[in-house]
Order: structure tokens, then C-alpha cells, then sequence
């Protein structure tokens, strides 16, 4: 794997960004961005401010209709505002009075059939857009085909610049459309659920060069997904989206440990909420009683929810637990068992390989991490 890596950074070595063009810190700032469809319905993307930095890669999180998709359109211009402001490198391009049209922003779009053109080659799809992007000093032609040949050179597809799309596979078509995104030198590449149409195999590979090649080129990108490993994987900051705002943006790493509403939680983590109510020196929940010291919790709280992650669980076969694994899935490099409480509640657990539980085993269960993050009982 670090053999591929270093082969795409080698690729990139010679193909940096346009030399003549100064970037600015911030590359795109948005204030309070409304968009309403209907005016009986709730916006579908309602008052959401984000900035993102030169050279860094924002992932649009949440489930269908959330408004992450809605929301690239309107950084691309396909969509127009009802309130708020956004800029691209500082120039204001929505709101205010101010309308820039998409092709005039200087932003990359790679949608998620990659609309490439069936009549044209690579080379012709990636070419499509430079003639206005041409050097003064050079023959319009000529800095065309060596702006190509750079970027085929870049995403690993030099021998293919003359076949057609339909003579490429999916991820080779995925990578011609990164191609002529990035050809024009853009100040913003924006990418739909790219990796969404590949097999899994495919999608796994290419997360990891789809990153690799925009930092190595310093390309600010901002991608739209529903899968949050990928998001996790790929983007320096992640925003979950919930419902047309934006739930929580951070680092994946402050996401995933450090969620700040159950939804994210839920989302990214993908972790058991526990209700609990304290009693004495402990808190009481559906998987046992759990030592103040336990759990992250506000002095006066009297009830709580209580955040367990999946591989934070430990089972232990004990013939007199009421804990019953009702279903297991082998994920190659762990189990994932579902269990159920006393209560009727169930629950899940991730373990390693030296756990192996058949389906009806009853089951010791134990909460190893410390403090427990918790959030308010609504």
C-alpha cells in the first residue's frame, strides 16, 4: 500500500498548481446560507455558516435528504440562495447582490455518474474547458495537450488518453472525471458521492488515491457522502448534516470520539445510547450499573443518556446473565453481535476474532472505556 501511495505522490511531483495564481487562507466562507424549495416546506438547507482553508478536503456527512448534496449546489451556483453569503477565495459569489454563475467560479465539479462525454476520449473529456484557461505565451494547442498529458499522467491513466469512456471501468472513468476537474487548476473541487457507483473493492482503493492526489496537488475539495468511514478515511474535517444544518464539524478523529449531540453519535460512531438514572454512587442502565467515576456527567444530573461504542463492549460466556446474543456477523477482522436485555432492548457489540459466541450463547457483558460520554435526556 505505501508503494501505491508513494507512486501517485511521485506522479504529482511535477504537476503542481498554477504558479501564477496566489491562493488566499480561506477558500470558501459561507454566513448563514438558506435554501427553501417550498414555502410550506422546511428548508433544505437552513442557515449554514462553514469555512474551509487552502489545500483542505471537508466532508458533507449525513442521510438522504439532509441537504449536503443541495448544499454543494449552491457553492458550485447551481442553485441560488434565499438569504445568507457565500465566497470563493474572499470574492463574494452569492448573496448580497452579488451572482456569479458556475462557470465563472473557478470550481472542479466530478458528479456521481461523472457525466463524462461518450463521444469524446480521455483526452478530449479532460481537454473540454481548457481552451479559455490557455497561457498567453503559448500556442493555445499546445498548452492544451501538455495540461492533458500532466493530468492523465497524474491519475495514472497516460496509455488510455484515446479510448472512449465506455472502454474504461468504472473507477478509471471515476479518475478521468477527477482528471478534468482538476485540469483547469480550480480553486475548489466539489465531488458528489464519487466512489458511490464502484464496487466495494473499487470504492476502498480508490478513497485512499482520490486523497492522496489532492494533497498532493494542495486542491481544496469539498465531498458529498452518506458513508462516514469514507468520510472519516478521506476529508480533514468532517460536517454531519442533520435535516438542513449543520449537526457538528470537526476533525474525524474529535467526531468520532467527542460527538456532541446523540445524532452524531448514532452516525458516526455508531454507538449504543444508554438511558440511566443515577442511584447512589452509580448509574443505572439497561447493561448494569455503572461507578460514578464512569461516566462523564454533570454534578446535579439525575438522568442521562449515556454513549457506548460497539468495540467498547466485552462479552464473556455466563450461563446465569439474562444478556442473549440474538445475531452475529462475521466481518472478516471482527464479530459484530447483536444482544438482548432483560427489558427487550438490544444492543450491539464489536469484538475481535478471540471472541467467538454462537447465536443463543447468554453472556456476561462489560463496559470498558472511561468517562463515558453522556448527553442531556431530552
Amino acid at each position: 500500500m505505501r508503494k501505491n501511495c508513494s507512486n501517485i505522490e511521485a506522479r504529482y511531483a511535477s504537476v503542481m498548481p498554477d504558479p501564477n495564481s496566489s491562493m488566499p487562507t480561506s477558500i470558501l466562507d459561507l454566513q448563514a446560507v438558506t435554501r427553501q424549495f417550498q414555502a410550506a416546506d422546511a428548508p433544505a438547507v437552513a442557515a449554514v455558516s462553514l469555512s474551509l482553508k487552502q489545500g483542505d478536503l471537508l466532508a458533507l456527512l449525513g442521510p438522504s435528504g439532509c441537504g449536503k448534496t443541495t448544499l454543494l449546489r449552491l457553492i458550485a451556483g447551481f442553485e441560488q440562495p434565499q438569504s445568507g453569503t457565500i465566497a470563493i477565495a474572499q470574492q463574494p459569489v452569492a448573496g448580497s447582490g452579488q451572482w456569479v454563475p458556475p462557470e465563472k467560479r473557478g470550481i472542479g465539479m466530478v458528479f456521481q455518474d461523472y457525466a463524462l462525454f461518450p463521444h469524446l476520449t480521455v483526452a478530449q473529456n479532460i481537454a473540454f474547458g481548457l481552451h479559455k484557461r490557455q497561457k498567453a505565451s503559448q500556442k493555445p494547442t499546445q498548452w492544451i495537450q501538455q495540461r492533458v498529458e500532466e493530468t492523465l499522467h497524474l491519475v495514472g491513466l497516460s496509455q488510455l488518453e484515446s479510448r472512449y469512456p465506455h472502454q474504461l471501468s468504472g473507477g478509471q472513468q471515476q479518475r478521468v472525471a477527477l482528471a478534468r476537474a482538476l485540469a483547469p487548476y480550480p480553486l475548489l473541487v466539489l465531488l458528489d458521492e464519487p466512489l458511490s457507483n464502484l464496487d466495494v473493492q473499487v470504492r476502498l482503493r480508490l478513497r485512499q488515491e482520490l486523497r492522496t492526489i489532492l494533497k498532493a496537488a494542495g486542491t481544496s475539495a469539498i465531498l458529498v457522502t452518506h458513508d462516514q468511514e469514507e468520510a472519516l478515511s478521506i476529508a480533514d474535517r468532517v460536517a454531519v448534516m442533520r435535516q438542513g444544518h449543520i449537526e457538528q464539524e470537526g476533525t474525524p478523529e474529535a467526531l468520532y470520539a467527542h460527538p456532541t449531540s446523540p445524532f452524531v453519535a448514532e452516525f458516526v460512531a455508531q454507538a449504543n445510547l444508554l438511558p440511566a438514572q443515577r442511584s447512589g454512587n452509580h448509574w443505572q442502565t439497561d447493561l448494569g450499573a455503572l461507578p460514578l467515576h464512569q461516566v462523564n456527567a454533570p454534578p446535579a444530573a439525575a438522568t442521562l443518556t449515556v454513549m457506548v461504542r460497539q468495540e467498547d463492549l466485552r462479552l464473556q460466556p455466563d450461563s446465569t446473565s439474562p444478556f442473549v446474543i440474538c445475531d452475529r456477523q462475521f466481518l472478516g477482522r471482527e464479530y459484530r453481535y447483536s444482544l438482548t436485555s432483560p427489558t427487550g432492548k438490544t444492543w450491539v457489540a464489536r469484538t475481535g476474532l478471540d471472541t467467538n459466541l454462537a447465536i443463543g450463547t447468554a453472556v456476561k457483558v462489560a463496559i470498558v472505556a472511561q468517562p463515558l460520554n453522556t448527553f442531556a435526556t431530552p
